[in-house]
């Protein structure tokens, strides 16, 4: 779900020191550096979408925490996701949160990474969360779970460096 700095700036993972575009950065997902805390610019956005990626949230609504999220409202925007996964048809989904996963997709046990079920035709990978809240990985560790699920997709350009 969003966060209230990503609302405001109407930019996933925005809040400064989010560690997600580092971590894209650093698994070679992107190939320039994103400061997102003013909002993406249209170049970032072009350039990002012109790469095949998309973001999407679980839930819409803004949250300081995702804790703060109902089981309800975690359900109901998996239903909403898998619906956009069927409509756009990418090649990988990655969700990042592996809380989210479980309560939304209603899969208690899951781990993290590659998952057997598809979802409309797309392979499934759980990642961790980029948050600062989520403090025990770095954005080493983070970018290479991000590489796994962007190898999958054929989507990865250059080495780890």
């Amino acid at each position: 779900n969003p966060g209230l700095w990503t609302a405001a700036t109407q930019t996933h993972f925005a809040y400064p020191g989010n560690r997600f575009y580092p971590a894209l950065l650093k698994a070679g997902i992107i190939d320039w550096s994103i400061d997102p805390s003013a909002g993406m610019t249209d170049d970032d956005r072009r350039r990002f979408t012109e790469r095949g990626l998309g973001i999407s949230n679980v839930a819409p609504r803004a949250t300081a925490k995702a804790s703060e999220l109902s089981n309800e409202e975690l359900r109901q925007g998996a239903e909403r996701l898998v619906a956009s996964i069927e409509l756009w048809r990418p090649t990988v989904v990655a969700i990042a949160g592996i809380t989210a996963y479980r309560t939304g997709f209603s899969r208690p046990r899951a781990i993290m990474g590659r998952q057997s079920e598809l979802i409309g035709g797309a392979e499934l990978w759980v990642l961790p969360n980029p948050s600062g809240l989520n403090a025990h990985e770095s954005i080493d560790s983070l970018a290479a779970w991000y590489r796994q699920a962007s190898d999958a997709a054929g989507a990865t350009e250059r080495e780890i460096g």
